[in-house]
């Protein structure tokens, strides 16, 4: 069975709620195209080493954003701030063991964006000589000793946020994000018809959630992604 679940980047309404920052600038743009094109390069290649050649022959096995690019979710998210890339084409057929690989395949994803995350958490603590960071200070404009100090600065604090926000938001058990395929591994066997079942509604009940965020008093994906993002900002912090 082919498994191809788009993948969405998160919505820019899910915001830090006292704050109000800008994807329409150069830091966040380089940031979010270096998030999208490592998470689907994960998908890529965690399936690739499971067996599936479809990610490489469909040329997915990059890290150049063009291959992931989709051109109306780039469009849809410089506009409107939410959008989506290109799926990565998955054949859970080649695969030895295809609930459990398949859900691996799409950890890799979010667990891409925890390493950049990480990444970037340290090397701003190294330029900025900070003892720590909040959701609060990473949506502020930090400037440096010098035009090229603090576009890196920025650059590192837009990729903190952003890697951050996308492995959280990925990781909500909807279809088509990939929190969906990792809770897949966990559903006993005589549930998992339902579990489709779920799996195809799962679209319809996501934009209901964002639009109820965009509408009513309803913050369902707010208190979702803001909570994983502060709970690892934590435990960074701790580090």
């Amino acid at each position: 069975m082919g498994n191809s679940p788009r993948r969405l980047w998160f919505p820019r309404f899910l915001r830090y709620p006292l704050q109000v920052t800008s994807f329409l600038n150069p830091t966040y743009i380089i940031a979010v195209l270096i998030a999208i094109s490592v998470h689907e390069w994960a998908h890529a290649f965690v399936a690739s080493r499971f067996g599936d050649p479809t990610p490489g022959q469909n040329g997915r096995l990059t890290l150049n954003p063009i291959a992931h690019l989709d051109l109306l979710g780039a469009i849809m998210f410089l506009v409107i701030g939410f959008g989506w890339a290109k799926p990565v084409p998955v054949d859970s057929r080649y695969f030895r063991h295809p609930k459990r690989d398949l859900s691996l395949v799409a950890l890799a994803g979010p667990f891409s964006n925890l390493v950049l995350a990480f990444i970037s958490f340290l090397l701003l603590l190294l330029v900025t000589h900070g003892n720590g960071f909040s959701l609060g200070s990473l949506l502020s404009n930090p400037t440096g000793p010098s035009p090229a100090w603090t576009i890196l600065i920025q650059i590192l604090n837009a990729s903190l946020f952003v890697n951050l926000a996308l492995m959280a938001f990925n990781l909500f058990p909807v279809a088509p994000l990939d929190g969906s395929n990792i809770v897949r591994q966990f559903i006993p066997y005589q549930y998992e018809e339902r579990y489709e079942d779920f799996v195809r509604i799962g679209p319809y009940i996501l934009i209901g959630l964002i639009v109820a965020e965009m509408f009513l008093p309803i913050h369902i994906l707010s208190a979702w992604v803001f909570g994983i993002m502060q709970f690892v900002l934590n435990i960074f912090n701790l580090i």
